[in-house]
């Protein structure tokens, strides 16, 4: 299992769709960036064609008007009013390197920023990106823009080997500060991170952020975070370096170990909910886009409630 994904796998994320019974030569936004359009772009749409429907297209756009005048399925096309800025803000941090099942959290995350980045550039947003938490290279910024340059940066960064280091530096604050220095009102943010920690210092920077800003908190988690394997015995490293030894088999402890993790993440979910700030959890052991998808889809149909 590779702590770091490769540049290529990112790439190919872009045509992942035979996996969801779509022809593989269909790009995977046929049914994601239809997910994501919907729940993250503003009813503001122009209409632009009707055309024959293709295998993968989304239903729900269907003209059953012409459909039943011709007898042959037909799809209307929308084009976007305006372009919108998306910053994939993703996490480098030493915390990052954790997973004891399907993948590394590095590596999730950076199949998440992949996915959210190649269905916004279809629909031709400025895409862009942010990473933080690597003590060598510090904050990495590339400033959303249109086409692919941007984007295609930040996924060979996120294949980068991060510097080694004992103790976490938690940067996010600084991070999401410095994201919307220069951005336009009603850009998009997407902060893809290990929240398995104390969110409430957060809340503040979130909430200038969501003044002028729409913001989505994809936390990447890891079964262990909530449910500790009885191994006996085991010396564990602090956030501050510090080691920690904790006996694994005591029933008790691991419970209180689960109810810390349900107390964190029900408090991130109260910031968010003040703030509508949408929370997408995603996991190391679950296949990326069919996660996300299920998330967008819930997203959809809860505004429709």
């Amino acid at each position: 299992m590779s702590l770091y994904p490769r540049l290529d796998d990112l790439l190919e994320l872009r045509h992942q769709a035979h996996t969801l019974g779509v022809p593989s030569h269909h790009l995977v936004n046929s049914t994601f960036a239809g997910l994501y359009a919907s729940v993250f772009r503003g009813a503001g749409v122009n209409f632009e064609e009707v055309r024959e429907y293709r295998e993968g297209d989304d239903i729900r756009y269907m003209d059953w008007k012409v459909t039943a005048r011709i007898n042959e399925p037909h799809l209307k096309v929308f084009r976007e009013e305006r372009e919108r800025s998306v910053v994939l803000c993703v996490d480098r941090g030493p915390h990052m390197a954790f997973g004891t099942r399907g993948t590394f959290k590095s590596v999730q995350a950076a199949r998440a920023a992949a996915l959210i980045g190649w269905a916004a550039s279809r629909l031709n947003d400025r895409v862009g990106g942010m990473a933080f938490g690597d003590p060598l290279t510090g904050l990495q910024h590339f400033r959303p823009a249109r086409g692919r340059r941007a984007l295609w940066q930040l996924l060979r960064t996120l294949t980068l080997p991060a510097a080694e280091s004992s103790a976490s530096i938690d940067c996010l604050a600084g991070a999401l500060q410095r994201a919307t220095r220069g951005l336009p009102t009603g850009s998009l943010l997407f902060v893809i991170a290990d929240l398995n920690r104390e969110v409430r210092e957060l809340e503040r920077v979130l909430g200038a952020l969501t003044q002028r800003n729409s913001v989505v908190l994809l936390p990447v988690d890891d079964p262990a975070d909530w449910d500790l394997p009885a191994m006996g015995t085991v010396t564990f490293t602090g956030s501050d370096g510090s080691l920690l030894e904790i006996d694994t088999n005591d029933e008790s402890a691991r419970a209180d170990y689960r109810v810390g993790w349900e107390q964190r993440r029900a408090t991130l979910a109260r910031i968010a909910h003040r703030l509508n700030i949408i929370l997408l959890p995603i996991r190391t052991d679950h296949e990326i886009h069919l996660s996300l998808i299920h998330s967008l889809e819930q997203r959809a149909r809860s505004r429709a409630v």
